[in-house]
Order: structure tokens, then C-alpha cells, then sequence
């Protein structure tokens, strides 16, 4: 049996994960969904990017979890990677999920174009606001997914996507598979594949688009129960 805390990426909380949750039960592992401050129902507490990393270690030490994977989509990359270094000899591994990676001193945003989003943030009152439903087309979503994300979603704080990260090492140190989802662009981006060319990562492919949680929940599952036997 594997332990996994997972977290999903902007907009999204927990229940992004249920369908990948109940695959990896069946599997016999046991997923831990986790809701960042700010997003879902914790929507109007404050929150920074070092809530969002204090949350993710505070569920693994709440929990006493040991030889967990931590898993993060998307954004949650970013925080998931420095909650990573912090729990030490708990973590067996981090899963990336077509996802950002943390570089101290740099936050979400300065780690591609993203001028738009911060202006955004400045016309929402300190909010990213969940996108719209042709910003999902050629993701791999039928309907009832696409339907089930602009239904859940909620506005993402701000701050955690331009402060800065917080780190003494580098995401390369750690074991870690990088899942790509090729209909969001064949190719991990530079600074993934700079480290996947070292001996603890390992890059797996994912033929869906950017939001497999909801697209290709059992075979993003199975791939996941796999990531928690790798050495």
C-alpha cells in the first residue's frame, strides 16, 4: 500500500480527485486529497504561497504519513515541490502532473508568459478567476467533465501565484516522475527536462490534456499506483 497526498492545481480543490481516488482504493493504496487554503471550501480564507506549502506538510505530520508520494497538478507543483524538501525521510516520492516546479526565490508566474494572468488578478481583487469553457477545448474533456470543472471551480488567490518560492536544494535531489499530457504540448518544458536527464526522475506520457483527473481518471490511477512501487 502506497500513501499519496494529492493536490490539484489552480481553481480546484479535493473533490477534483475522486474518480483518481477511488482507482487507486481499488488498487489498494490510500489517496489523501487535499484542498489548499483559499480554494473550495476553505474559499475566503487568506492565503499565501507559504500557506499553501505549510498545508501540504501539515496534512502529511497530521496524518503521521511515512513513505508517502506527494502529488501536484498544474500549479500546486510549485508548493508541492517545497513541501517535498520539508518532511524529509517521510517522502518516498513527488509525482509533477503536467505541473509547475518551484525555483527559490521565484514564484508562479515568473516561470512562463503570464502577463495576463497577473492582470487579471489586479481586475479580480487579488483573484485569478477560473477560465472559461473554450479556454478547455482540445483538452480531452467530454461535456459532463468540462461541466463538473466550470461547476467546481473557484476563484485562486492571488498571492500564492506571485510570491516567491522558498528552498535550500533543487526538485532534482529528490525521486520524482514527471507526468506530461501530450494534447497540452508534446514536450516537458526546459527546466523538466534538464532534470529528468539526472538518475532520480523519470518522465511518463499521458495521452489527455492538461486536466487527466478528469479525463483519464483510471489510467492517471494506474499510473500514479505504479509511481508508489518506483525506487
Amino acid at each position: 500500500m502506497t500513501r499519496f497526498v494529492l493536490v490539484a492545481g489552480a481553481w480546484l480543490g479535493a473533490w477534483a480527485w475522486d474518480e483518481v481516488a477511488d482507482g487507486l482504493r481499488a488498487a489498494g493504496d490510500e489517496p489523501h486529497p487535499l484542498t489548499l487554503t483559499g480554494l473550495a471550501e476553505k474559499r475566503g480564507l487568506p492565503a499565501g504561497q507559504q500557506t499553501h506549502v505549510q498545508d501540504i506538510v501539515d496534512e502529511v505530520e497530521r496524518l503521521d504519513l511515512r513513505d508517502v508520494v506527494l502529488v501536484g497538478h498544474s500549479y500546486s507543483g510549485v508548493p508541492v515541490g517545497q513541501a517535498a524538501e520539508r518532511i524529509g525521510d517521510r517522502l518516498r516520492r513527488v509525482v509533477y502532473i503536467d505541473a509547475n516546479l518551484p525555483t527559490d526565490g521565484e514564484s508562479f508566474l515568473d516561470d512562463w508568459p503570464s502577463d495576463h494572468v497577473r492582470k487579471a488578478i489586479d481586475e479580480h481583487d487579488g483573484f485569478w478567476p477560473p477560465l472559461d469553457a473554450e479556454d478547455y477545448a482540445g483538452q480531452g474533456l467530454t461535456e459532463e467533465q468540462l461541466a463538473r470543472i466550470l461547476a467546481g471551480g473557484t476563484p485562486h488567490p492571488g498571492a500564492p501565484l506571485t510570491e516567491p518560492a522558498v528552498l535550500t536544494g533543487s526538485p532534482g535531489e529528490l525521486p520524482s516522475t514527471y507526468v506530461k499530457c501530450l494534447l497540452d504540448g508534446p514536450e516537458p518544458p526546459p527546466s523538466v527536462a534538464e532534470l529528468l536527464r539526472g538518475e532520480r526522475w523519470e518522465l511518463v506520457n499521458l495521452d489527455t490534456g492538461h486536466w487527466p483527473m478528469f479525463s483519464e481518471p483510471a489510467e492517471l490511477a494506474r499510473i500514479l499506483h505504479e509511481s508508489g512501487t518506483a525506487r
